[in-house]
């Protein structure tokens, strides 16, 4: 696992939500300035093979339901311990770790990533846009109206702002309250539709809608005493307390209401959420959260992570080895044995452990990666070629993989290829956002590489595309 902020890695994962969110926040200016101030999007992901392979495994069975393209729309992993997940496109759903972490079952964030889903299916982030449109000409208006009503005061009191002025502030302010108002109530009919449509989404799997039931109720017994101070009519979302009551009346007609994950699923969760907390808390959480006389496979896995995150490479590979021993099969525990040991400056030693995880899940592109940078790192021209075909396999099935073209430029390098080095340079600095550092970098490698190859001809792309505005 590993983490990343959107200038380093992911900033193609990070730009279309960026332009989602300033757009609100364009209309939340008009209606709410400090608010759009205060709450300027800023966030980091994660990346992780066994994270990302089991959301796939729980989101795509619901794309599916939803008619939905499978495969197509990704889980994107936002390094955030609070609960929520949202959408910010149609390709993605981003989901923050907390929401994973406290999901004691799969069927807990199934049922999240169901409602997401929903999002998806009814096109609800394009009709936002409309409704931005809509709500900016309703503040236009009340504005409007309101300074009508300030020039009229104004001329009824000879010129003179006094206590009827407050009135006139008020009246201009008017239109803004109305179109925050208008948006915010269309954004819960939009949420109300989203959960109709993951309780259908489920059903359609065989899947129950416990799970999400017992996460709003979770959030209604989180939002207990601030309930009573909150405006229901200034919310996004509709009140915990009324999903809940909706919920409880609509999700026990389905006939799997009753229906449990099954006990492989739950194992492989609870490894998942062993693993966050490893890699996301500090060695006290771990132990208060994972004693040491648990002996579950979970629990294990939490303090060899621990162990290697703290420095202790030599415990940390012993109790990796007691994992690997006992699930022989599970690529992650090869993975992060071939981690712990390159992070610890041996990466002759993690090339086998990162071999053995590239066996077990060849289709896996973020183990390829890993094992790719072991053998550049190990600085040995023998391993080289080998490197280059692992890393152009790994960015070959996750184009957005800014590590990869990274590590696959060092290996073109130290190869004296100069050309294919600069572009994919190139095209790691275009992932990250560094549009001239790329476009330079892509002119280097069309003076290097024969014209008419593909290799030229991408470098040519990169280096006549628009440079972005970076915000």
């Amino acid at each position: 696992m590993r983490r990343f902020a959107p200038s380093s890695l992911l900033r193609s994962l990070a730009r279309p939500l960026v332009a989602a969110l300033a757009a609100a926040a364009m209309l939340v200016q008009t209606v709410a300035p400090s608010f759009a101030q205060q709450n300027r999007p800023r966030m980091s992901f994660i990346r992780d093979a066994e994270i990302e392979q089991l959301m796939r495994e729980y989101l795509d069975p619901l794309l599916g339901a939803a008619g939905l393209r499978k495969g197509f729309i990704r889980v994107v992993l936002v390094a955030d311990r609070s609960f929520n997940a949202f959408v910010a496109d149609g390709r993605r759903v981003f989901v923050n770790i907390g929401a994973i972490m406290e999901s004691t079952t799969p069927n807990q964030i199934i049922g999240v990533l169901a409602h997401e889903a929903g999002h998806i299916a009814g096109g609800h982030l394009a009709r936002l846009r409309q409704e931005l449109g809509n709500a900016q000409a309703i503040a236009i208006i009340g504005t409007i109206l309101g300074g009508a009503a300030v020039i009229g005061g104004a001329r009824s009191s000879g010129g003179q702002v006094g206590s009827d002025g407050v009135g006139a502030m008020g009246a201009l302010m008017g239109g803004s309250e109305l179109a925050r108002r208008y948006l915010l109530a269309y954004q819960r009919t939009e949420e109300a539709a989203a959960d109709r449509a993951a309780l259908k989404f489920l059903a359609a799997t065989g899947q129950s809608a416990k799970g999400m039931l017992e996460t709003f109720e979770r959030m209604a017994n989180e939002q207990l005493f601030a309930a009573t101070r909150m405006d229901r009519y200034l919310q996004s979302h509709p009140m915990a307390t009324d999903r809940v009551a909706s919920l409880r009346e609509t999700a026990p007609q389905s006939p799997y209401f009753n229906a449990k994950d099954p006990p492989a699923r739950q194992a492989r969760h609870d490894l998942v959420r062993a693993k966050l907390y490893a890699f996301t808390g500090t060695a006290s959480e771990i132990n208060r959260r994972y004693p040491a006389y648990d002996t579950s496979l979970p629990a294990r896995y939490a303090r060899a992570i621990i162990e290697y995150r703290m420095g202790r490479p030599d415990t940390a590979i012993r109790l990796i080895d007691a994992l690997i021993q006992s699930q022989p099969g599970n690529p992650y525990f090869w993975e992060l044995k071939g981690q712990a040991l390159l992070e610890g400056g041996r990466p002759n030693e993690a090339i086998a452990p990162l071999r053995r995880a590239v066996a077990l899940a060849p289709g896996q592109a973020l183990i390829r990666t890993m094992l790719g940078h072991a053998l550049v790192a190990t600085d040995n021209p023998r391993f080289m070629d080998e490197a280059i075909r692992e890393l152009s396999n790994a960015t070959g099935r996750d184009p957005d993989n800014y590590e990869g073209f990274r590590y696959l430029s060092q290996a073109y390098g130290r190869k004296g290829d100069e050309g294919n080095a600069s572009l994919a340079a190139a095209r790691s600095a275009l992932i990250a956002g560094q549009n001239e550092e790329a476009r330079r970098l892509a002119r280097r490698a069309m003076g290097l590489l024969p014209p008419g190859t593909p290799g030229h001809r991408l470098a040519t792309d990169i280096f006549e595309q628009k440079p972005e505005r970076n915000s």
